[in-house]
C-alpha cells in the first residue's frame, strides 16, 4: 500500500518533470526566434533585472513617493490629463511598453476620475496605431500574408468567427497590449470598426488598475501613510493585491477560453486552427510589422482543407 510519503514523492517527481518539459519547450521556442526577437528577449530580461536592482537599491518607499509626487504634479497642471492622454498614443505604438503602468499612473494622479482618461487614451491610442501601421506597412503586410501559412490560417479563423473572436483575443493577456495592436493591424480580415469595438472589452481591466493606482497613491505618500490607521492600510493593500490577482486570474481564464475557441471552430480544418493558435502565441516573433520579412518554415497544403 502506498504511503503518504510515497504520494508526496510522486507529486514532486511529476512537478519536476513538468518543469523540465516546460524548460525544453521554452528553449526550443527560443532557438526558433530570429535575431531581432532574441535581442528583444534579452533586452526585456536585462530591463527587469535592472528594475529589480533599482527597487532594491533605492527602496520601494522612495520610488513610491517619487511616483506619487510626479502624479500629483501632473494632476495640478491645467492640461495634465492631456499629457497622460497623449502618452497612451506613445505606449500603444511598437516597440513601446508601459501601458499598464500608465493606466496605474492615471489612478495615482486622479483617482477613479482617471478612468475616463485611461479608457479614452487606450481606445484612441490603439486605433491610431492600427491605422498608422496599416498605412505604413500595407505592402509588407501583403507580402507576409502570401508567404506565412500561420498568418493565412489566423486570417481564415478570424474571418470565420468575426467580432466575437476578435473581442476574445483582445481581452486575452497574450499577446500583450502593444503586440495585440500590431497583431490586429497585421490581419487583413480585421476592420478598423471591429478593432475599435473589441477594445471596449479591456475597460474592466483598465478600471481595476486605475483603482489599484488610486489605492497605491495613498500608500506611497509618506504624509498620508503616517496618518493612516492599521485597518485602512490593510484595506488599501488588500484592494491593491486583490485587484491584481483578480485581473491575473480573469486574464488566464480568458486566454484558455480563447485557445479553446480557436482550436475547436466548426467548419475550419484542425490543422488551420492549430496554426492560428501558434500565430497568436508567436505574435512577438512572427508579426510582419515587428520583424524582418521571412517565409514561414511551417508549411501546410491549403488545397487539402
Amino acid at each position: 500500500m502506498a504511503t503518504s510519503g510515497d504520494g508526496a514523492k510522486q507529486r514532486l517527481m511529476l512537478a519536476a518533470a513538468q518543469v523540465k518539459h516546460l524548460g525544453r519547450v521554452a528553449i526550443q521556442r527560443y532557438k526558433k526566434l530570429n535575431i531581432y526577437s532574441k535581442l528583444f528577449v534579452w533586452g526585456t530580461f536585462f530591463l527587469y533585472i535592472s528594475l529589480a536592482v533599482t527597487v532594491i537599491y533605492i527602496g520601494p518607499d522612495r520610488i513610491g513617493q517619487t511616483l506619487y509626487n510626479l502624479a500629483q504634479k501632473i494632476s495640478h497642471y491645467r492640461f495634465g490629463w492631456l499629457i497622460l492622454f497623449g502618452l497612451f498614443f506613445v505606449v500603444s505604438f511598437p516597440p513601446s511598453v508601459g501601458h499598464t503602468t500608465l493606466v496605474t499612473l492615471c489612478g495615482y494622479a486622479y483617482g477613479m476620475k482617471g478612468f475616463p482618461i485611461a479608457a479614452a487614451g487606450s481606445l484612441f491610442g490603439s486605433a491610431f496605431t492600427f491605422v498608422m501601421l496599416r498605412l505604413l506597412f500595407s505592402r509588407r503586410l501583403r507580402a507576409w500574408s502570401q508567404s506565412s501559412e500561420k498568418w493565412q490560417a489566423l486570417e481564415t479563423v478570424i474571418a470565420s468567427k468575426g467580432l466575437p473572436l476578435i473581442m476574445l483575443i483582445r481581452a486575452s493577456p497574450f499577446p500583450p497590449w502593444v503586440y495585440s495592436n500590431t497583431l490586429f493591424a497585421s490581419i487583413h480580415s480585421v476592420a478598423l470598426w471591429q478593432f475599435f469595438m473589441a477594445t471596449f472589452v479591456v475597460f474592466p481591466k483598465i478600471a481595476i488598475f486605475v483603482l489599484v493606482g488610486s489605492r497605491l497613491a495613498s500608500l506611497s505618500d509618506g504624509e498620508q501613510r503616517s496618518h493612516m490607521d492599521t485597518t485602512t492600510k490593510i484595506l488599501n493593500i488588500s484592494i491593491s493585491v486583490g485587484g491584481v490577482l483578480i485581473t491575473a486570474l480573469a486574464s488566464w481564464v480568458i486566454y484558455r477560453a480563447m485557445r479553446k475557441e480557436i482550436l475547436h471552430l466548426q467548419g475550419v480544418p484542425p490543422e488551420i486552427d492549430e496554426l492560428a493558435a501558434e500565430a497568436i502565441e508567436e505574435a512577438e516573433e512572427g508579426a510582419p510589422l515587428l520583424g524582418p520579412h521571412r517565409a514561414s518554415r511551417d508549411r501546410y497544403d491549403g488545397s487539402s482543407a
